[in-house]
C-alpha cells in the first residue's frame, strides 16, 4: 500500500513500499513570494532592487509553472533515462603520433628561452 508522508514544508516525500514512483512524488509545489526571493538573495549573497526582485519572482513562478506542466505528462511505463546511449566506455585505441618539435613550437612564441615559453607572471607573492 502506498503512503505519502508530508514533510515540514508541506511537500510530499515518497514512501513507495516497492511501488514505482511518479515524477510528482518528488516535486514541492511552492509559492514564490518576496520572502523567498529575499532568502535566495541572502543565500547567494546578492542584492537586488525592488524592480529586479519583481522580475526574479516572475521568472521563478514561470519556471515552477513549467515544471508543474511537466507533471501533466503520462509517464506510465516509461523507464528513467540514465544514459544517452547504450554504449559503455567507448574509448579509442592509443596511437603514437608525431608531434611538433620543441624548436618548431618555440619558433612562433613571442617570448621564449632555449627550452620554455615565457609568460607574464600571474600569481604575485
Amino acid at each position: 500500500m502506498r503512503q505519502d508522508v508530508r514533510c515540514r514544508k508541506s511537500c510530499f516525500r515518497p514512501c513507495n513500499y516497492g511501488l514505482p514512483l511518479r515524477a510528482s512524488d518528488y516535486l514541492c509545489f511552492m509559492e514564490v513570494n518576496d520572502k523567498l526571493v529575499d532568502k535566495l538573495a541572502r543565500l547567494s549573497r546578492l542584492q537586488f532592487s525592488e524592480t529586479e526582485k519583481a522580475e526574479i519572482k516572475n521568472d521563478l513562478q514561470r519556471m515552477i509553472g513549467f515544471v508543474e506542466k511537466l507533471n501533466e505528462l503520462d509517464l506510465e511505463g516509461v523507464q528513467p533515462l540514465l544514459h544517452m546511449s547504450e554504449e559503455v566506455n567507448v574509448l579509442r585505441e592509443d596511437e603514437i603520433k608525431g608531434s611538433v618539435s620543441r624548436t618548431e613550437a618555440l619558433k612562433n612564441a613571442p617570448a621564449h628561452d632555449d627550452h620554455f615559453f615565457k609568460v607574464p607572471k600571474v600569481i604575485k607573492k
